[in-house]
């Protein structure tokens, strides 16, 4: 026995289970990188994921894709390391300690102790480091996570401060007093680009309509829209635009209003009657002064008067803004233009200060509604609704961010904005669109980067300053400790102990002391490339062979989280691209096209779709349900149904091939004497197909084209199964052991074989237990599909025309399946005749070549090319109305005549390939597209037909008595081969039949006895009427059957 046996059955969890093991055991993975050591290298960067929650099914997407680009490099013999890496920084770690705590706030985090605190910080950042290492595992993910690189280790940390120390030099790192996102729950603001990750749609916000009376004309007043009434208190001015036309209305009771012309119908649409009784532009309105709503808290200087601003639209509202200079990045520039005071009327907490008395401790959200009412009590309300538009909250917390005045530190990436896009055109994105889209946009509106976070756990900001503001920048522990005057190389670099390090400031002795912030965690995670080698402190040899990235891969939403951070700091620092090539994946929705959340509980655990159907199914249908920048629906079932269209397919034809060649005891290493010399054209035809395939896939993954690399061979393997073995079947099962056997064989071996290689990246756990068995006895052949090189494709045995003529044989087949299916005929009814017709230019030796292959196929006796398509069918054209009526008006009728005339069989000809028709119109000739004629086909009598762009496939109905009989003998032979298969009889064994029936059937059996018992491999086949067995019914026929196993 040649190979070792595999059961039809198969059980993917044990087969994938003992293939884990093996690898394991025989540190498959290890050896694959290191057989390739020193080759041409291919780098890849895992982006660093937080171990502090479960991992799900979009994990499982992201890692999928992150795997099969190293696998194929690998086994194109590059040197490809696969270092893993955790991030362990930052808010949602902070998060999850203050659940676990119970304990919310900044104040509660210092009273429990900001040491003690980070200390349950790092221990939560792995919590769940065994789930994720169980599942990496288990899909089958080749990372090394022993030599995983961690965000919160000393030396990681050394490496950030150093590039933040290179930016310093570069001046690109300053303290500014913005407006910035900031979140009141964790107490920090955001940079931009976190700023992205969290918006929510459809969010509710009220609407409301606020008049600020003019102070020389208080029944004037200018009319301001906002979603946020809890800025009002921190008004200090108004805009308008300067080309804007606006007017003065008047309404019923008297009172005016002011706003923008094109405006006023959409703000009074609910007021009976007004009257506009005045026009300007806005540029007259300049300098207007007016009552602010509140005036809670004193200010130096002017304040409340109209300024003219460009940002001023008429796109919603009334087309005149309010501006409160600390709530906006717009307002906050007017103040500083016309010298407006800025008026901090929220504190870090998200609430009123105490001298917003009516509100006062309030979160302001929660004050909106009061603002409302009392503004609506003093008359100042002109109306008031809900607004739905999209509002972005803390991506690690959920709360609605507000727009504040802060002070923190920026990094100046706006200064290198040119080169961030130029940079990026070189950046090749999966997909394309990325790149000029969603990504470039983001660069052209490129801010400069809010660095500092309020926070503690992360990597300490290493600026320190003295008490007169003067500031020094520390890049590295060498540099701090001869600035303390002590050895700091065993200093955990946290908070708060590096918070106590002061040292004298150099130029003047005063004290220094660092500043508060911990950086974004972002920076962190986009230092990768040098921190996770502590660069350039050392390891300076393997950051310059593995940077920049030739592959890389996250969700989309990292557009402007990782994929930017690393872009950024690479641009900055080195001039260069961090990352060669990118893929973005789209989001995992659930089966009915909804995005899971757990609040609807549609979540699918990853390891309810392992346990069932395996890792290879999983991968196999993230890769194909889509490409991967688009989204995909996702369930256990659709997972199944992988299992179900294509990995039982592969299963079954090794199964088929083991079986046989076992029995036939073939071996690839038989001589090539007995293989090559009866090569058939169905075994040239599969071959051609097999080298076309390794062709388009090994294209496909050249070019990160998951879904090109693996679609294809779901065809292959479908040929293979469905078309090739089939059409082979009797030359495996012949008892004579010729070479055309042999070359069946050695067909079939080289398709598994190839198969089980380009499968290898995609389906790492099948593949190698198919090919370890197809290459068992071979001595020299590589332990592992994983350590095996990838196939080479041979032009020369690619056949174009051979592959489309069977592609057209293939159809041709298939519609007679239909036209078959139609007429509701058994496919084990022999027919007289098919007839086929594929336009005049297609006859000649197809036919001839291929005669054998379609009689087999659909059971008939004979086969033929019509010479006119309306020998079997009846062409009728329709022309539509919708179409052609709203195209040609009223000359719709006289079209419509036209078309009735014409020769319809040539006219659908011509229209079922694509192709348009010219008609006559009063000496006019009118071109008619395909799309604006319907054409219908039907069956002539004596016929049943289907037709498909042009081609055209026709079954003689008529059944004489002699086919009938035959018909009856293969459902004899079906029920036989049922009857040997429950029965539980080896595909060997020799049998002996006997049974009983009704007339007609007896029949049937006798006049194609031979035909009976050469299928069933019997040795005898007895009439008893009296036999005792299985019964079956026939139609109208009654059949018994005994099957006894010859001994």
């Amino acid at each position: 026995m040649r190979f070792q046996p595999v059961k039809s059955k198969l059980d993917v969890a044990k087969l994938e289970l003992e293939t884990l093991d093996f690898w394991q055991t025989n540190a498959i993975f290890d050896r694959s990188v290191q057989s390739r050591a020193g080759n041409e290298t291919f780098v890849f960067y895992e982006g660093p994921p937080t171990a502090n929650g479960m991992p799900g099914s979009h994990h499982v997407l992201s890692r999928a894709f992150k795997d099969i680009y190293p696998r194929y490099r690998a086994m194109r013999g590059y040197y490809v390391l696969r270092r893993g890496g955790w991030d362990t920084h930052g808010l949602p770690v902070e998060i999850e300690v203050e659940k676990q705590l119970g304990i919310t706030g900044k104040d509660q985090i210092e009273t429990y102790g900001i040491a003690e605190f980070n200390s349950k910080c790092r221990q939560s950042a792995f919590e769940y480091i065994q789930e994720w290492e169980k599942l990496t595992d288990r899909i089958g993910f080749w990372v090394d996570l022993e030599a995983a690189y961690v965000t919160f280790k000393n030396d990681y940390i050394e490496s950030v401060w150093w590039i933040l120390k290179e930016l310093w030099n570069k001046d690109l790192l300053y303290q500014g007093f913005k407006v910035v996102p900031y979140c009141a729950r964790c107490g920090t603001a955001l940079s931009d680009h976190e700023l992205s990750l969290g918006y929510q749609e459809n969010t509710e916000d009220p609407s409301v309509y606020v008049k600020f009376p003019l102070k020389d004309d208080p029944n004037t007043s200018l009319l301001i829209w906002t979603t946020t009434p809890w800025t009002l208190p921190g008004n200090v001015g108004v805009a308008v635009h300067p080309d804007i036309v606006y007017v003065t209305v008047q309404l019923e009771e008297g009172e005016r209003i002011i706003v923008a012309k094109e405006l006023c119908q959409d703000v009074f649409n609910e007021i009976n009657q007004f009257n506009i009784v005045d026009e300007t532009i806005g540029a007259a309105l300049q300098g207007l002064q007016y009552e602010t709503p509140y005036s809670f808290m004193p200010f130096e200087g002017e304040a409340h008067y109209v300024v003219l601003a460009d940002f001023v639209t008429t796109g919603e509202g009334t087309g005149i803004v309010h501006m409160a200079a600390a709530f906006g990045a717009d307002d906050m520039a007017m103040a500083m233009k016309y010298d407006l005071p800025v008026l901090m009327t929220v504190g870090e907490d998200g609430c009123f200060v105490e001298e917003i008395t009516p509100w006062a401790s309030m979160w302001v959200k929660d004050a909106d509604p009061l603002i409302t009412q009392d503004l609506l009590q003093r008359e100042l309300l002109l109306k008031s609704d809900t607004y739905l538009h999209t509002y972005p909250f803390c991506w690690r917390c959920d709360t609605p961010l507000l727009y504040m005045a802060r002070s923190t530190w920026y990094i100046a990436t706006t200064k290198h904005k040119n080169r961030l896009v130029e940079l990026n055109q070189t950046i090749n994105w999966y997909p394309s669109h990325i790149r000029d889209g969603r990504f470039g946009n983001w660069l052209d509106n490129n801010v400069d980067w809010a660095l500092g976070r309020e926070r503690y756990w992360g990597t300490p900001l290493p600026i320190w300053i003295d008490e007169d503001g003067d500031w020094l920048l520390i890049g590295s522990v060498k540099e701090l400790s001869d600035l303390a005057g002590r050895d700091c190389s065993d200093l955990d670099l946290h908070r708060p102990y590096v918070d106590d390090i002061t040292f004298p400031n150099p130029k003047t002795g005063k004290t220094m002391h660092r500043v508060p912030e911990v950086i974004d965690v972002w920076f962190d995670s986009g230092a990768m490339p040098l921190a996770q080698w502590h660069y350039p402190f050392e390891h300076n040899k393997q950051f310059q062979e593995q940077f920049p990235a030739d592959y890389i891969c996250e969700a989309v939403d990292q557009t402007r989280g990782w994929f930017y951070s690393l872009h950024a700091i690479s641009t900055m620092l080195f001039d260069s691209v961090a990352f060669k090539n990118v893929a973005c994946l789209g989001l995992i929705l659930d089966e009915s096209g909804q995005k899971m959340s757990k609040s609807k509980g549609n979540i699918v655990d990853p390891w309810d779709v392992l346990n069932m159907h395996g890792a290879d199914a999983f991968r196999w249908y993230l890769y194909t349900a889509s490409p991967p920048g688009q989204e995909r629906r996702f369930s256990v079932d659709l997972v199944g149904d992988v299992v179900r269209s294509f990995t039982l397919t592969l299963w079954n034809t090794y199964v088929f091939f083991v079986t046989y060649a076992n029995l036939d005891d073939w071996s690839p290493s038989t001589p090539d004497e007995y293989s090559n010399n009866a090569i058939s054209e169905l075994d040239q035809w599969i071959l051609s197909e097999l080298h076309n395939l390794v062709k388009d896939v090994t294209d496909a993954l050249d070019n990160y084209d998951a879904t090109g690399a693996t679609r294809p061979i779901e065809r292959f393997v479908d040929l293979l199964s469905n078309w090739y073995v089939r059409l082979s079947r009797r030359r495996f099962w012949k008892t004579e052991d010729d070479s055309d056997k042999h070359a069946a064989y050695a067909t079939l071996y080289q398709c598994l074989l190839s198969v089980s290689k380009i499968l290898a990246p995609s389906m790492p756990f099948i593949s190698d237990a198919i090919y370890r068995n197809l290459t068992g006895e071979e001595a020299l052949a590589p332990e592992s599909v994983h350590l095996a090189d990838w196939p080479e494709y041979n032009p020369d045995l690619i056949d174009e025309e051979l592959n489309r003529e069977m592609r057209l044989v293939q159809k041709l087949v298939s519609l007679g399946h239909s036209a078959r299916q139609s007429a509701q005929l058994k496919v084990r009814q022999p027919l007289a005749e098919v007839v086929f017709w594929a336009g005049s230019h297609m006859k000649g030796e197809l036919l001839e070549r291929y005669s054998r292959l379609i009689l087999d196929e659909l059971n008939v006796k004979q086969v033929r090319w019509l010479d006119s398509a309306d020998e079997a069918v009846v062409y009728t054209l329709h022309p539509l109305p919708k179409q052609l009526g709203q195209k040609y008006a009223s000359r719709f009728p006289k079209i419509k005549e036209a078309i009735s005339q014409v020769d319809s069989a040539g006219a659908a000809d011509r229209l079922l390939e694509g192709k348009s028709i010219l008609i006559d119109i009063e000496s006019e000739k009118i071109e008619i597209l395909p799309e604006e004629i319907e054409v219908r086909v039907e069956s002539k009598k004596g016929f049943a037909t289907a037709e498909d762009g042009g081609l055209v496939v026709g079954l003689v109905t008529d059944l004489t008595p002699d086919l009938v009989l035959e018909g009856l003998a293969r459902e004899v032979v079906r029920r036989v081969q049922d009857l040997r298969k429950s029965s539980g009889f080896d595909i060997s064994d020799r049998i002996n039949i006997t049974y009983a029936g009704t007339s007609t059937l007896v029949d049937a059996i006798e006049q194609h006895r031979d035909y009976i018992m050469g299928e069933a491999l019997a040795l005898s086949l007895v009439f008893n009427k009296d036999a005792k067995g299985i019964v079956e019914n026939i139609g109208d026929e009654t059949l018994t059957l005994r099957l006894d196993k010859d001994t």
